[in-house]
């Protein structure tokens, strides 16, 4: 049924298409005779390393066409080289997760297809929707999706969008009155997957109420679940509040963070939390002006941590830290204009959607993403449209899509077959 349901959210035409092929062998040499093609008669190493250079839908596409293939498209080198081949330099796959107007639902469009379908948008499956109905976007590694449930945050699921396979995690500790900061990311030299929640809560024994502004949450808990395994762990306290949104960049095995101003540390920081010793670290920003809660966002440019910084009337400045953790590393690489796209211009208040986001852009009009291969900078503008600007002709150009949602945030992804193998 999964199969099914993810073929007519795909592509039927290729669906008919494999079925006629199909059949036409099965006239030819009689119904359940193997046949063998050319390419079969190849190396395995050599078929695989063709594959994993393929575009992912073309390989969705590829392990429908008979049993062998699909056992091919199975293999766990597969996985492999096609992590491999992922270069920062190389066009991703885009998911764009929409909460409007009723239902959570998740588009795909893959840029570094080749054809007609590079304009398509697709909507994927989503098998545990119906226990999930309404979810967040946690992170993305490796060609998987981390899931957690928006409403209640007890749920937790890490997806492979284009294989199918999911897995539940174990429910953690929760507590009555809490918000929760959640990471999702993988070591390269551990090989281990984790899921950080950083749960913020306090005591709600008191019947008394306070005035502020904005509920403190006093105490934490940081939390830890290795795929795999078949607990979570807890480390124990963190000494900063972290900026109530997933992870938004995952370089050399950490994930950070921007943390809120104190009382007594009133800057806001750069946290890391690395997955190998499990430790949070302050990484240096870089010296172009006050960073503050609003005015930034973190993003992952060619492997590198960079800085979105917002400027007056809409100009958004790219920094960039071109090695780890040393602050004078950190160059202005890029600086965008202001820029309205053509459809936003009409009316931004008309059909706005009535849910707010969960993990908004901060009220800001551009949000960035990515760099392409052809060396321009993807951008999203206000939820609604996707523009790509060309650095060396300072020139803006909406992309258009067929199929794309009214509203949607894009999550960059690395669509793989890839998956963990979990002890049963």
């Amino acid at each position: 049924m999964c199969v099914v349901n993810l073929l007519l959210t795909m592509d039927l035409d290729d669906e008919r298409v494999a079925k006629r092929r199909k059949t036409m062998l099965e006239d030819d040499h009689g119904v359940g005779q193997q046949t063998t093609t050319e390419m079969e008669t190849l190396p395995h190493e050599i078929i695989v390393d063709i594959l994993s250079r393929l575009p992912i839908t073309s390989l969705v596409q590829f392990k429908f066409v008979c049993k062998g293939w699909r056992a091919l498209a199975q293999d766990p080198l597969l996985a492999d080289m096609q992590l491999s081949w992922k270069a920062p330099t190389k066009n991703p796959c885009l998911i764009l997760h929409c909460d409007f107007p009723i239902r959570n639902q998740l588009y795909f469009v893959d840029l570094s297809v080749h054809n007609h379908d590079k304009d398509k948008v697709k909507r994927l499956y989503v098998p545990f929707q119906t226990s999930m109905p309404e979810f967040d976007v946690v992170g993305t590694c490796n060609g998987l999706l981390c899931l957690s449930d928006s409403l209640y945050n007890d749920a937790l699921y890490v997806y492979n969008p284009f294989t199918i396979d999911f897995m539940e995690l174990p429910k953690s500790r929760q507590y009555s009155d809490q918000e929760v900061v959640f990471g999702f990311g993988f070591h390269p030299k551990t090989k281990q997957y984790k899921v950080v929640k950083i749960v913020y809560y306090r005591n709600t024994s008191s019947s008394s109420y306070s005035r502020a502004r904005r509920v403190v949450y006093p105490q934490s808990d940081v939390q830890v679940f290795t795929l795999g395994t078949s607990a979570w762990r807890s480390l124990g306290k963190v000494a900063y509040q972290l900026i109530r949104r997933p992870s938004e960049a995952l370089v050399n095995g950490r994930l950070h963070w921007v943390s809120r101003p104190r009382r007594y540390y009133p800057a806001r920081r750069l946290m890391s939390f690395d997955l190998e010793d499990e430790q949070f670290r302050e990484v240096p920003k870089p010296d172009c002006g006050g960073l503050n809660r609003c005015n930034f966002h973190l993003c992952v440019l060619r492997g590198f941590l960079a800085a979105a910084v917002y400027g007056n009337y809409g100009k958004l400045e790219i920094w960039v830290m071109k090695d780890y953790n040393v602050k004078e590393s950190w160059i202005k690489e890029f600086s965008i204009g202001a820029y309205m796209p053509k459809c936003l211009k009409q009316n931004l208040v008309r059909d706005r959607p009535l849910k707010i986001w969960k993990n908004p852009s901060n009220g800001k009009v551009v949000r960035l993403l990515c760099l392409l291969d052809n060396g321009e900078i993807l951008l999203e503008y206000k939820n609604r449209v996707l523009v790509s600007y060309d650095p060396k002709k300072g020139k803006f150009t909406d992309l258009v899509f067929q199929g794309i949602p009214h509203w949607f945030q894009t999550v960059v992804h690395a669509g793989s077959f890839n998956w963990i193998n979990t002890p049963s």
